[in-house]
């Protein structure tokens, strides 16, 4: 973990965070007062971010590899709730604002690096900014809602509907994703998932 100003790559950092969907559209002091805040974090494969049922929160901006959303039972069972990549976000706002732990984990699907600053901070500069913290409150009410239709559909859809609908929904993603985890994530096992491929069923 490095502050921004201090690490050897800042200028390629900077050129990334420019590409953020949240960022890319600051002026150059808005750039600065927030970049004054990031530490940059690299992250193995299975590394957690953030660990599900805790208090101290950060916002994370994807700079490279990719994030995953997950939730887990006592005994260790997990459900991956999303995937996130390069130039998009990742963070526990809701939990923040609702006063309870972070009901998730965050985990590098992928080597990984990101951009991230503690949430208090993050809101305490939204609050100077109405136009970015209308951004981002779209952005976590849009995921919110696309979890809640990924939730829907391991319901409603069999197993060739629920690959297809990735498909056509995450295309960036589906050669990146390791098959166990893309798998895990549409409520299959890896098996079943090579046996369509096999088929050509999807």
């Amino acid at each position: 973990m490095t502050l921004l100003e201090n690490h050897p790559e800042k200028n390629i950092i900077r050129a990334q965070l420019r590409q953020n969907i949240l960022l890319k559209d600051l002026n150059e002091g808005e750039r600065a007062e927030l970049e004054d805040h990031l530490v940059i974090v690299d992250g193995n494969k299975g590394d957690f971010l953030l660990h599900q049922g805790v208090r101290e929160m950060e916002q994370y901006f994807i700079l490279d590899g990719i994030l995953k959303r997950v939730v887990s039972n006592p005994e260790g069972k997990e459900m991956i709730l999303r995937f996130a990549d390069e130039n998009d976000m990742e963070t526990s706002y809701a939990a923040m604002r609702l006063g309870t732990p972070t009901p998730y984990g965050i985990v590098c699907v992928t080597k990984a690096r990101v951009a991230s600053l503690p949430l208090k901070e993050w809101t305490t500069f939204l609050a100077h900014h109405p136009q970015t913290k209308e951004l981002f409150e779209f952005l976590v009410m849009r995921g919110m809602s696309e979890i809640m239709a990924h939730t829907i559909t391991l319901h409603l859809l069999d197993a060739p509907g629920r690959v297809h609908r990735f498909l056509r929904k995450h295309p960036e993603l589906v050669d990146r994703i390791p098959s166990k985890e893309l798998a895990s994530y549409l409520n299959l096992s890896a098996e079943t998932l090579s046996r369509l491929r096999k088929r050509g069923k999807i």
